[in-house]
């Protein structure tokens, strides 16, 4: 019965977060327009609202830990679901991320992503993807901020095992910044292609910064090791074991 309970509120809480986006997107289409800064202003709008009506509506909230990055940083962060991008958009300033290219085609979402910066990649194209991205971004195209990579490219499901790309180790090598590696376990509470919601409480970690210039293999190696052995351990304080 409790379970059924809360899938009927999953789903009421999806259908408002859909409607909600198309809501912001059409207040803040003029602004979006005209100024990235209306864009980010939207974008946070719609975060904030995600965060706030998770916990009214599916007992879902949200623990950061860890010190927030300003400035020019490169974030590398764990990625299980769509939650986690809400839950770090909506931490950092000036944030934009590395994103598959299709998604710019995708109403709202891909308009919005435009506007604010971030950075598409044809996943397809290997080591062409990944030059182009290095292109965008020390062109000066990409506006100043934080600049987040998904260094695995995709939603991995707890206990999933896939592959950090070397797109991460380029970037960090040609932009000369920190990186924050970031690990959580949104994934247990906010599964990958399902309507259910679990309650509880979420973790996002920023870590302690990477600093700039270690070989790109060695900094692969902290950065993988620092955001698979947090996330592991965050997934295990809510009960997941692999």
């Amino acid at each position: 019965m409790a379970y059924a309970v809360q899938w009927i509120r999953s789903l009421l809480f999806n259908i408002q977060m859909y409607v909600a986006m198309v809501i912001v997107a059409i207040v803040f289409l003029i602004p979006m327009i005209f100024s990235q800064k209306g864009a980010s202003l939207a974008a946070k709008v719609y975060c904030w609202w995600v965060v706030w009506s998770a916990r009214l509506m599916i007992g879902l909230r949200v623990q950061v830990r860890g010190t927030i990055p300003k400035g020019e940083v490169l974030v590398a962060a764990k990625h299980q679901s769509f939650f986690d991008i809400i839950v770090i958009f909506n931490c950092l300033d000036r944030s934009k991320f590395i994103m598959k290219r299709q998604l710019l085609f995708t109403p709202i979402v891909g308009q919005y992503a435009y506007r604010l910066g971030c950075v598409p990649v044809n996943r397809g194209k290997g080591a062409a993807a990944i030059r182009k991205m290095v292109a965008d971004v020390a062109s000066g195209r990409v506006a100043p901020g934080q600049l987040v990579i998904y260094p695995q490219g995709t939603r991995v499901a707890p206990g999933d095992k896939k592959v950090y790309k070397m797109g991460s180790g380029v970037l960090y090598r040609e932009l000369q910044q920190d990186c924050v590696p970031v690990a959580l376990n949104t994934g247990i509470f906010w599964p990958k292609r399902s309507i259910y919601r679990k309650p509880g409480i979420a973790t996002v970690e920023f870590m302690e910064p990477i600093p700039k210039g270690k070989p790109v293999a060695e900094f692969m190696e902290l950065m993988e090791t620092a955001v698979e052995g947090r996330s592991r351990e965050l997934m295990a304080e809510v009960g997941f074991y692999e």
